[in-house]
C-alpha cells in the first residue's frame, strides 16, 4: 500500500484567522485531505524556528509547501531548520508582497530569492505572476509551475453587511475586505472613497480586515474614526460569513499595490459582485473579459487618486453597469477550476518534488508569453 503523502503547509496566518493566506492555506488543507494527504497547516506569524522544528517533528512530513516566501519560507532558511531539514523537499508559493519587496529591490529581495532558489518548484497560480516571477527570477524560470486556483466557501453564516454599514434606502455600498497594510493600500482607498463620498453622499464604504501593520492600522483606524458619516471599519467577519458579507456589497474593492491573485476579487466574482480593483498586473486578468464571459469590474489607474474616484462615481451611479458587470462575474466564476482540480495539480507537483523531477509537463507555467 502507498504512503499516503504528508504535508506542512506553513502559512503567515491560519484558521481562525481571516487573511486570505489563512482561507488558501484551509482550502488545500481540505481538499489534498480529501484526495488521502495528510496535512498540517502551521502558522509561522506566531511561530520561532525552533518551535517550527518541533511541529515538523512531531508530523514527520515528506514535503514543505510555503505559502507566502517572505512571512513563511523564509523560515526554512534558518540556521535551527536548515540543519535538520536542509534535505526535505520544499515548494514555495510567492505572494504579492513578495513580487513587490522583490521588484522594489528592497531589503525583501535577497530573502526571496534565496528561499526561492532553496525550493524544488515555484508555484503560481496567475498567469501575470508568472510573468512577474519569470522576470523576477531569471535564474529560476524552469522552476516555476502553474497550478490552477478555485475558491470555496467556508461556510453559510449568515452576516447584515450593510446594517453594520449603516446603510440607508437607496445608498450603494462599496466593501473592501483586506487586512490592513501598506500593500493593499486601504489607507489610501478610504481617503479616496472619502472624496467620492462627498461628490455622492449615497456612497457608503465598509473596510474588513485585521491590522496586520501597527504603524500604518493606526493612522488607518484615526482616520476611519473620522469618517464615519459614511466608512466603518470591521476587523473580523468570519470566515464562515464571507459569502453572506459579499453578497450585502453593491461593489467589492481593491486598492493593492501588488497582488498575486486575490482570494477576495475571486470570492467576489464568485459571488456575483462586480469589482473596482488597481490595474496591476495580477487583477487585470480578473476584472478584464475572458473568453468571452463579459468584464468583471472596472481597473483605475493606483497612482491616480482621481481616476479611482471618477470610477467609483460612475459605479455608484450606474446600476445596469453594475448588473452587467456583475453578470460577466457570474459567468467567469462557472468556468473556474473547482478545488479538486487545484488539489490534484498540487499534488502532482508535490510528487515531482519528492521524485526530484525538474519539469512537470501538465501543470508547466508558460513562458514569455504570459498574458498581462
Amino acid at each position: 500500500m502507498k504512503t499516503p503523502l504528508r504535508v506542512a503547509i506553513l502559512t503567515p496566518t491560519a484558521l481562525p484567522g481571516v487573511t486570505g493566506n489563512a482561507v488558501t492555506a484551509e482550502r488545500w488543507r481540505r481538499h489534498l485531505s480529501q484526495k488521502g494527504a495528510a496535512v498540517l497547516v502551521i502558522e509561522t506569524a506566531s511561530a520561532d524556528p525552533r518551535q517550527l522544528v518541533a511541529e515538523l517533528d512531531d508530523f514527520h512530513p515528506h514535503l514543505i509547501h510555503a505559502h507566502h516566501v517572505t512571512r513563511a519560507g523564509a523560515l526554512i532558511l534558518h540556521p535551527d531548520v536548515a540543519k535538520k531539514y536542509s534535505g526535505l523537499p520544499f515548494v514555495v508559493s510567492p505572494a504579492g508582497t513578495d513580487i513587490y519587496l522583490c521588484g522594489e529591490g528592497g531589503a525583501g529581495r535577497e530573502k526571496v530569492e534565496s528561499s526561492c532558489a532553496r525550493a524544488r518548484f515555484i508555484v503560481s497560480q496567475n498567469p501575470a505572476t508568472t510573468r512577474c516571477l519569470q522576470d523576477l527570477l531569471p535564474g529560476l524560470r524552469e522552476r516555476i509551475v502553474h497550478a490552477p486556483k478555485s475558491f470555496s466557501w467556508l461556510g453559510t453564516e449568515a452576516f447584515d453587511l450593510r446594517t453594520a454599514a449603516d446603510c440607508r434606502e437607496g445608498d450603494v455600498l462599496f466593501f473592501m475586505p483586506a487586512g490592513v497594510r501598506p500593500v493593499k493600500g486601504n489607507l489610501e482607498c478610504l481617503l479616496a472613497m472619502a472624496a467620492a463620498h462627498e461628490a455622492a453622499p449615497g456612497i457608503r464604504a465598509v473596510f474588513a480586515g485585521p491590522d496586520l501593520d501597527v504603524d500604518y492600522s493606526e493612522r488607518f483606524a484615526e482616520r476611519i474614526t473620522r469618517s464615519q458619516v459614511f466608512a466603518n471599519w470591521i476587523p473580523r467577519i468570519p470566515p464562515e460569513a464571507m459569502r453572506s458579507a459579499y453578497e450585502g456589497a453593491d461593489v467589492v474593492l481593491n486598492h493593492s499595490v501588488s497582488e498575486g491573485l486575490s482570494n477576495s476579487l475571486l470570492e467576489s466574482i464568485a459571488a456575483g459582485r462586480p469589482i473596482l480593483a488597481s490595474d496591476i498586473p495580477g487583477n487585470r486578468w480578473l476584472a478584464r473579459d475572458e473568453e468571452g464571459t463579459g468584464p468583471c469590474g472596472c481597473l483605475f489607474n493606483p497612482g491616480d487618486r482621481t481616476d479611482f474616484i471618477q470610477k467609483a462615481l460612475r459605479l455608484a451611479g450606474d446600476r445596469k453597469l453594475r448588473e452587467s458587470l456583475a453578470a460577466g462575474s457570474r459567468r467567469r466564476a462557472a468556468n473556474w477550476p473547482d478545488p479538486a482540480e487545484e488539489a490534484q495539480a498540487l499534488i502532482e507537483i508535490y510528487e515531482a518534488a519528492l521524485e526530484g523531477r525538474g519539469r512537470i509537463e501538465r501543470v508547466s507555467a508558460p513562458l514569455s508569453d504570459a498574458p498581462l
